[in-house]
């Protein structure tokens, strides 16, 4: 877990401690209870221990599942571009159809994956392309490029150019006679 991510807790039967809290660039949790607990930069197992030994302050013997959350920018092509929360191992495939799969206009043979300043343009059609079943983390950007269309791109404008061309050309003669 770094600065910047979340950490998903759960408390069974504790709600009010319950919640997806952000690491601040400290790399406590940002939360008015939990802001005095470390997480960022340790082993989620160490982050468990500190977070126990915390809660058992407030709880008697706490029951807890933390889970950590990365985030992800999705956008582009898809139904719902967005910055998404979530668990490292899921795919980037699996991120894609989280964000709703993409539009009709997208295209999944040129996905951008920019990691760490580094773009690579992904083909997700290919069940076997590297980097299709790669686990997500904290930062990445996914982008779908959008398909080209000849017609709406060129051929619409340079049409609608002409016409307005063609209107004033109009005018003007219209003018002098």
């Amino acid at each position: 877990m770094a600065p910047g991510d979340v950490i998903r807790i759960e408390i069974w039967r504790q709600p009010e401690f319950s919640g997806d809290f952000d690491i601040a660039t400290d790399g406590t949790i940002r939360h008015p209870l939990y802001q005095q607990v470390r997480v960022a930069g340790i082993p989620l197992s160490q982050a468990s221990v500190r977070l126990r030994g915390f809660l058992s302050g407030f709880v008697e013997d706490p029951q807890f599942v933390v889970t950590p959350l990365v985030r992800v920018a999705i956008g582009g092509e898809v139904r719902q571009p967005n910055l998404y929360n979530l668990r490292p191992e899921i795919s980037i495939t699996e991120a894609l159809a989280g964000a709703g799969g993409p539009t009709a206009e997208g295209r999944l043979d040129r996905v951008h994956l920019i990691r760490d300043g580094a773009e690579l343009t992904l083909d997700l059609t290919r069940p076997d392309a590297q980097h299709t079943h790669e686990a997500v983390q904290s930062g990445d950007q996914i982008i779908v490029e959008r398909r080209r269309n000849v017609w709406r791109e060129y051929i619409a404008p340079a049409a609608s150019i002409t016409g307005a061309t063609a209107a004033i050309i109009s005018a003007i003669v219209r003018a002098r006679n």
